[in-house]
C-alpha cells in the first residue's frame, strides 16, 4: 500500500525529516511516537501534501503510484485522509454541504455520477452512528462551536463517510477526556478492514489501550530509529524518551 523510502523534507529551509523508512501493507495499524520535534506531525504533512513542507530527497509510492507528484486533493480521491490534531472550524458551511460536496468530488474523479440527496442523507444516519455523533452537530457549520472531543470524532465520521485506504492520525488523542478518546477509538475500530490501513501518531499508551497497533516505530531526530510491536509501546511508556535518547546516543 504505502512505501516510505529515504523521506527527506524541510519546512522554512529547515530540515525535519532526514530519512524516513516506511511500509505500510492493508490490514495493518501502526503507532508512531516521538518526543516533540521528532517529525511526527512532519511526516503526516508531507504524505497528504500540505504545501508548507518540501520534500528533499526520497520517494513514497502509495498503491504504485509517485505520491509526492500527486496534489493533495487526488492523494485524497487516491484513499489517502488525514485526521489533524488541531481541526479547523470553517463557519457558514454547512457539514452536510461540505461533505456532500468531498464524496460527490471524489465520485466525479472515477468518473461515476453524483450521490442523490436522499442516498446521501442515508449514508450520513449510517456514518453519524459509527462514532455516535449527534445530527445536530452534524448539521451544523464544519467544526463551529464545537468542544475538542466533538471536533475530533467529527474528523472520525467524515473519515467513515469518505472510507479512505490510509487513514493517518495525527494526534487525534489530543485534548481528550477519556470518554471522547473511547468513542474516537472504537469509531476507528469500526472502520478496519482487511482492506485499509491506519498510522496513529501520539505521544502517549493510553490511545493504544483502544487503537491496538501491530507495529509501533519510535521516531527521533528525524528518523524512525527503533521499530516492534505493541510491547514497544508500553516500555517507552514505563522508561520514558530519555531512553530513547541514550540507545541513539550507544549507537551513535
Amino acid at each position: 500500500m504505502l512505501k516510505v523510502n529515504d523521506l527527506h523534507a524541510e519546512i522554512n529551509g529547515k530540515e525535519i525529516l532526514k530519512g524516513i523508512n516506511l511500509e505500510v501493507k492493508p490490514g495493518e495499524v501502526h503507532a508512531i511516537m516521538g518526543p516533540n520535534g521528532s517529525g511526527k506531525s512532519t511526516l503526516s504533512m508531507v504524505l497528504a501534501g500540505n504545501p508548507a513542507y518540501t520534500p528533499t530527497g526520497g520517494n513514497v509510492e502509495f498503491y504504485g503510484k509517485d505520491l509526492l507528484a500527486m496534489p493533495p486533493e487526488v492523494r485524497s480521491h487516491e484513499g489517502l485522509f488525514l485526521g489533524f490534531q488541531y481541526p479547523v472550524e470553517i463557519p457558514g458551511v454547512s457539514m452536510v454541504n461540505f461533505m456532500r460536496a468531498a464524496v460527490n468530488a471524489k465520485r466525479a474523479y472515477f468518473n461515476e455520477p453524483p450521490m442523490s440527496a436522499t442516498d446521501f442523507l442515508k449514508m450520513m444516519r449510517e456514518k453519524r452512528a459509527v462514532v455516535e455523533l449527534d445530527n445536530k452537530l452534524a448539521s451544523r457549520s464544519v467544526n463551529e462551536g464545537f468542544s475538542g472531543g466533538e471536533k475530533k470524532r467529527n474528523e472520525i465520521f467524515q473519515m467513515a463517510v469518505l472510507e479512505p485506504k490510509l487513514s493517518i492520525l495525527d494526534e487525534t488523542d489530543s485534548g481528550l477526556d477519556i470518554d471522547a478518546l473511547r468513542i474516537v477509538a472504537e469509531g476507528v475500530n469500526k472502520l478496519k478492514t482487511e482492506n485499509n490501513a491506519t498510522i496513529v501518531i501520539t505521544h502517549y499508551q493510553r490511545l493504544l489501550d483502544y487503537i491496538k497497533p501491530d507495529f509501533v516505530h519510535i521516531l527521533y531526530k528525524g528518523k524512525i530509529v527503533m521499530t516492534g510491536g505493541p510491547e514497544l509501546a508500553l516500555e517507552l511508556e514505563e522508561r520514558g524518551y530519555d531512553w530513547i535518547k541514550e540507545q541513539v546516543d550507544k549507537e551513535g
